[in-house]
């Protein structure tokens, strides 16, 4: 399995910061950590099953996509962008 690492609201969410999923691709493994934790759904993936663009996913600390291979021992960091402007 996987280790997926949630940051900011995404962690709050899903009640708690690791988990440990399984999936072939960050997109099957993204699907299968919606499915242990509704509360997720439609925060991170889109109704396409895409990437929302404010997320960014890294594999190993390389940023991936929904096609990038996951393996058993890899580190997946998905992480919301920060967004805000000056006062």
């Amino acid at each position: 399995m996987a280790h997926v690492r949630l940051r900011g609201p995404l962690k709050g969410l899903a009640g708690g910061a690791e988990h440990p999923v399984d999936g072939a691709t960050i997109a099957e493994l993204l699907r299968a950590l919606e499915r242990e934790h509704p509360g997720l759904h439609g925060w991170i993936l889109d109704e396409r099953g895409r990437i929302r663009r404010h997320i960014n996913v890294f594999v190993n600390g390389e940023q991936g996509t929904e096609d990038t291979a996951v393996a058993a021992d890899d580190r997946v960091e998905v992480i919301p962008a920060i967004s805000g402007g000056s006062a």
